[in-house]
């Protein structure tokens, strides 16, 4: 039983940090709220779901809620901690 739960967990992080590469910042530079978002409601759901108890998709539901937003705070945080680039005008 203990195997199968960190078989689970294992591949579980796997998939979480496959996922967090998708969300490149080819379009914007400062996009730490996005990758936030999205790492912390893929983690959150994971662990809701994995919880002891009934109701595996409601706990999913609520885990992942929770962990968007506690995602999005952290990067919105570190997003306003990071200057934009400035443009230097190129050739002049």
């Amino acid at each position: 039983m203990r195997k199968n739960i960190i078989y689970k967990l294992f591949l579980s992080f796997t998939a979480v940090l496959l996922f967090n590469g998708c969300t490149g910042n080819e379009l914007t530079p400062n996009n730490a709220t996005q990758t936030g978002a999205i790492t912390g409601a893929l983690t959150g759901a994971v662990i809701g779901y994995n919880t002891k108890g009934h109701h595996k998709g409601q706990r999913a539901v609520i885990g992942g809620i929770l962990g968007a937003a506690i995602g999005t705070g952290t990067g919105n945080v570190m997003d306003n901690n990071h200057a934009q680039p400035t443009q230097t005008g190129g050739w002049q």
